[in-house]
This record gives C-alpha cells, structure tokens and sequence, in this order.
C-alpha cells in the first residue's frame, strides 16, 4: 500500500484533549499541542462513515504550504511539520503539525469571491448573503463584484450558523470584526491571485483565528480542499455546477441520496471515495508543485 493510500480514522497517540470532526489534538505541554489531520471527512457537520484514504496527510501538507505563504500577512500557530519526527508513527507524521495553543475565536471567517453554497440559498430566498442585499439575477457561480465576508458561528457540536456582520460585532465587538474582516479578505485575495495563475478558482474559504500570547494568530486548517471551493479555470461556467477540486464532489453525491442532513449520514460508495481523493490529490499537486509524502 502506498503512504498516500493508508487509512487514518483515529488518532490513538496519549493525551488527546479533543477530538474534531476531522482534527485529533494532544497536548504537547501547556504551550503547544500535536493537531492530527485524519481520513475521516464531514459534510453538512456530520462526520460519514467512510473515510478518504490519505485525506489527512493532504490537508495537513496543504495547510502547512498556505501558513508558510501567508505568515507575511499574519501570525499563525504553526510550529513546524511533524513529518521525520522519528518518535511518532509514519502515519502520524505525514498527517500532523505542531501548533502553538491558541484561545480560540469562536467566529468562523468565511471569504467569498462567487455566489455558491449556502450563500446561494440565502440569496435565492431572500436576495441577501449574510443579510447584505445582493444584485438581482445572480446565478450559482456568478462573481461577486468585489469579494465578501460572512461570518458564522463556530458550533462545537450541531450545525454552525451563519450570521450578519452586526451580529459579529454583538459577540466579540467592532475592533476585533473590522479586524477579522479585513484579515480574511487579505488573504483570500493573495490565495485566489496565486490559484488563479495556476488554473484554480478559490469561490470561497473558511479560516479560523485566535489569540496566542495576546497576539492574533491564523490557527485551524487554511485553504484546504475541506474548507474551500476549488474550481477549475477552465470548466468554469456560471449557472451550472462548477467542476471541483474539493469537497463538494461529496456534498453533490449526498444531496442526490435520501438523507435530512442529520446523523447518521450514509455510506460513501467506493468511485465517491476514488473520485474525492483523486480530487484532493490534483489540487494539492496543482497549487503548491509538490508530490505529497
């Protein structure tokens, strides 16, 4: 079996002090924590019962190329790669990093650059998107003519919420939202200039922040296939489904099975599993030019 085919649903190092829908984290020391990327993979915030062979080595390698390419813009709680620690399991290591611990925000970012998703729903129901009103006659896939922010709160179990900019401010107030904001959009606008240059649109993303050592810091995943939209440039169309590079290949494939979005969710199918990896795969490769170990 090849590194990137092996299957990872559980982190069994000690002191895991808490388990995501995807991320395993152990506590290190009081400063600093071991996060795990494993196989398994969410959709509507129920975690499936298949796992994505090699999924979390991706992810984890995705994340630590984004980190190492955005910290100009700002801090992060990356520490180092834990690929060639030699005291942790070759499973482990492709699939884990050192983190700084963070106090959390418990707001997720969400950049968009094109109408989609959820986005889309809220549009089609109401003509708003985080309850801004939008242009008439926008399609799935349409650009925004600048790109937007959308929160949404960060749900630890159920689903999260999208919420409104002035909801933001009530919960952690106007510095810290302008702040966030600005952060968010900053980064998606670097990320989608340089997928653009290599054939990927980057509709959206989702980021995460917290403070360490009182200083605001990128923590979580960053632009991976699970927390953004990628497409390709050159299938792209709007008013149809775009041809993707991420998770949304599984969302599509759950939306045509009977299934009310909550637990359990059902069994991926073997072509689902082989077609999302392969997926992944493409737009690790396309993006940072590395093979993944």
């Amino acid at each position: 079996m090849t590194p990137s085919l092996d299957i990872l649903t559980e982190s069994t190092l000690p002191n895991r002090i808490y388990r995501g829908k995807v991320r395993d984290s152990h506590e290190i020391d009081e400063n600093s924590l071991l996060i795990v990327s494993t196989d398994r993979i969410s959709a509507y915030d129920v975690v499936i019962p298949t796992a994505i062979p090699g999924k979390g080595a991706i992810l984890n390698q995705m994340s630590t190329f984004w980190f190492n390419k955005t910290k100009s813009i700002i801090r992060n709680h990356l520490m180092k790669p834990a690929l060639g620690d030699d005291s942790l399991p070759e499973s482990i290591q492709r699939r884990a990093m050192f983190v700084r611990k963070a106090n959390r925000i418990d707001i997720e970012c969400v950049a968009r650059g094109y109408i989609t998703g959820s986005a889309l729903e809220e549009y089609n129901d109401t003509q708003t998107v985080a309850k801004i009103k939008m242009p008439k006659d926008l399609v799935d896939g349409d650009k925004f003519p600048e790109p937007i922010f959308t929160p949404a709160t960060k749900a630890s179990e159920g689903h999260d919420e999208n919420i409104s900019i002035e909801d933001m401010k009530n919960i952690i107030g106007n510095d810290l939202t302008n702040r966030l904001k600005e952060l968010t959009l900053n980064i998606y606008k670097y990320a989608h200039d340089y997928a653009i240059e290599r054939d990927i649109i980057i509709a959206d993303t989702k980021l995460e922040f917290g403070f360490i050592d009182g200083k605001l810091s990128l923590i979580d995943e960053l632009l991976t296939p699970d927390s953004s939209r990628f497409w390709d440039l050159h299938g792209y169309s709007p008013g149809k489904t775009q041809p993707n590079y991420d998770k949304q290949f599984v969302r599509n494939w759950l939306l045509s099975q009977d299934w009310d979005r909550q637990p359990p969710a059902p069994k991926l199918p073997d072509n689902i599993v082989a077609n999302t990896i392969a997926r992944y795969h493409d737009v690790f490769n396309k993006l940072t030019n590395q093979q993944i170990q």
